[in-house]
């Protein structure tokens, strides 16, 4: 398998009340040289995160110890500007799982579903209230249903639903890349070709 496979994720989450967060500022373009998804988490918001003198900003989130889990709730145009790859690798490297956002930009959105990240896009008014319930209590926890394809405040109840590619969706379910997808097709597409021949 190219990632674990994702079905119900139940975890408290990283708030992240920006908007407009592009790729440079998820993974600065310095730290692009590697060609394997191994490492880049530690320079996730690399600039956000240290100072120029590599210690740690108190006032930034992921150097909060009271917040954590597998899921980042991000402000609305997450993973905007250049197409690379890095920037979702470097999500799924520190150990993110999903992001929730009000938008998405469409290759970002292609990356995180290619690696194992399910991206879920909500309205805004859902995206506030998983704010509000994050700020109310950094435990709370959020229930990522991807067969249901819905997302819930449990301390609530409160849910709204999402769209994904139903392709997309078989993969993540499955932890497959597109190769696996083929992969796992082999006997089929081995038994169409034979049956082309005749």
């Amino acid at each position: 398998m190219a990632y674990d496979k994702f079905t119900v994720l139940t975890s408290s989450a990283v708030p992240l009340p920006i908007e407009n967060v592009d790729t440079d500022q998820i993974i600065p373009a310095r730290f692009l040289k590697a060609t394997k998804r191994e490492g880049f988490g530690d320079n996730l918001f690399r600039d956000w995160r240290y100072a120029n003198d590599e210690t740690p900003k108190a006032d930034f989130v992921l150097n909060n110890p009271i917040y954590s889990g597998k899921i980042l709730v991000a402000g609305k145009n997450f993973g905007s500007g250049s197409s690379r790859e890095h920037a979702a690798w470097a999500l799924y490297d520190y150990g993110f799982r999903c992001v929730v956002s009000s938008f998405f930009a469409d290759i970002f959105k292609g990356n995180a579903l290619n690696i194992g990240i399910l991206p879920v896009q909500i309205s805004a008014e859902f995206l506030d209230k998983l704010f509000l319930a994050i700020e109310a209590d950094p435990n709370a926890e959020i229930e990522v249903n991807l067969p249901e394809q819905t997302i819930t405040i449990l301390a609530t109840g409160e849910q709204e639903s999402f769209d994904i590619n139903g392709y997309k969706k078989h993969n993540m379910m499955n932890g497959f890349d597109d190769i696996d997808y083929l992969q796992a097709m082999k006997e089929e597409i081995t038994a169409f070709t034979a049956a082309s021949l005749y």
